[in-house]
Formats: structure tokens, sequence, C-alpha cells
């Protein structure tokens, strides 16, 4: 690092490392983490159409092309916030003036709030596309959704929950505790499908008794994201586990277990 580098550091060495610091970095993580998870569970309500105040579908009524020139515009402020500053040139530069220990942290905040702004200014489309009218394939649609949403949950805590979401990094600096580099590893539903948590979201956006326009352009530029995250993604996963994640994707499938590990 330079020292030009050096000099544009927002927070000094010392200062990042005071208890006074590590304390308030600890309550910063966990005030962005309850964001999230509050922001998750409306998100749950939205697609689903259930006890939220404003879903998918409801909201007042603009022109067909305003809708969806004004839902593209909020998806892609959300599809570029999260892939950039998910990259590793990007967090290199970031960190010049987020500390490390609370750089996810600002990543999952920054996430949650593109969501909720995406969620408040979302315009319905009320145009019915399919709707379900035998009960028991609707209630069948109903479940597969959560399962969905079950899905996302579980391959979150398979990987670990609270490090994907910045509070195992502001628990360790509040501690003292050095950062263990990271380790490639395929725990259970990984090892049949390399992205079981982005197969869930495809399930859970997809599976709707009643599909409106509005919903159905959610799920398809949604999931066309999905894949375009995993190709970034699985870039970086290449650079950083290199032979091992090569091989890996060789044995598994992306999203759907037709293949047999290994």
């Amino acid at each position: 690092m330079t020292q030009i580098d050096h000099q544009v550091h927002s927070i000094s060495p010392e200062f990042a490392g005071s208890r006074i610091f590590k304390f308030l970095a600890f309550l910063y993580g966990i005030a962005a983490y309850l964001v999230f998870f509050v922001t998750i569970l409306y998100a749950i309500g939205f697609v689903m159409g259930l006890v939220v105040p404003k879903t998918i579908d409801t909201g007042p009524e603009t022109p067909t092309a305003e809708a969806v020139i004004v839902n593209l515009l909020l998806m892609t402020l959300f599809a570029v916030q999260h892939s950039v500053m998910a990259r590793q040139r990007f967090k290199a530069w970031w960190t010049q003036f987020v500390p490390r220990p609370i750089e996810r942290s600002t990543y999952v905040l920054f996430s949650s709030l593109s969501l909720l702004l995406l969620f408040w200014q979302w315009r319905p489309l009320p145009t019915i596309i399919w709707d379900v009218q035998d009960p028991d394939l609707a209630v069948t649609l109903v479940t597969l959704s959560f399962a969905g949403w079950v899905l996302v949950f579980i391959s979150t805590c398979l990987i670990n929950h609270f490090e994907l979401f910045g509070l195992h990094q502001v628990t360790n600096h509040l501690v003292g505790k050095e950062v263990t580099p990271a380790r490639f590893k395929t725990p259970l539903l990984y090892k049949f499908v390399r992205h079981p948590l982005y197969l869930g979201f495809i399930i859970a956006f997809w599976a709707a008794p009643t599909m409106t326009a509005g919903h159905l352009l959610f799920a398809a530029v949604t999931t066309l994201y999905i894949f375009v995250g995993i190709a970034l993604e699985e870039r970086d996963l290449v650079d950083l586990f290199g032979d091992d994640y090569r091989q890996y994707k060789q044995r598994v499938s992306m999203l759907i277990p037709w293949r047999r590990s290994a």
C-alpha cells in the first residue's frame, strides 16, 4: 500500500483497535443484522402477499410503462449495489474508508436498504398471468414457496449464517479474536448443488398460485440476476480456492441436483 493510500483512511488504526470502537462496531453489526432480519421477513410477505402492508400486488396503480420502468430501475439499483460491493476489487478500495470489521455489516445494511426502497416504491402490475383454481394445487404451490424460503435460511446456516451477515466479524473484533482464513467446504446441501441458497430464492419467487404481471416481472428479472450473480461469485471463488473449486464445479451441478457428487 502506498503512502497516499495510508492517508485516505478515515479512521486511525489506534482508534480502530480501541475498546470504544470495538464496542461501537459490535452495536453497528447488530443493528445492521436486525435491519436485514426485518427486511428478509418483509420480503417473504411482500412476495407471497402475506401480512405486510404493501405486497408485490398492492399499491396505487400507475400506467404500465411507468410501472415497468420504475420497477426495473429499482431492481437494477439493488443488483448493481449487491454485485459491485461484493467484488474483491471494490472491497480493497472500500476498506480504505470503512474498517474491515464492519465492512460486511455495511454491505448487508446497504443491501437491506436498497431492498426496502424496492418494497416501498414498487409499482403493481395487476394483470393476471395465471390463477390456480384448484385449492389443493394452490396450497401445494404456497407450501413450495415457503419451502423455498426455508431452503434459503438453511443454506445460510450451513455456510455460517452469522459470518455471511457480518455478526461473526464484529464479534471476533470485539473479543480480539483473529479472523480465520476462508476454508473451502461443502456441507450437506452443497454436496448436491453448488448454490442451494439461490435455488431457494428461485423456488420462492416462482411458486405462486396467482401470478400477476408484476410478480412475473420480479421473478424473471431476479432469476436472471441470480445467474449473473452466480457467474461473478464463482469467478471470485475460483480465484480464492483455485483447483478445489474448479473440481467442485465439475462434480456438482449449479442448481439442479442432476449429477451425483463423488
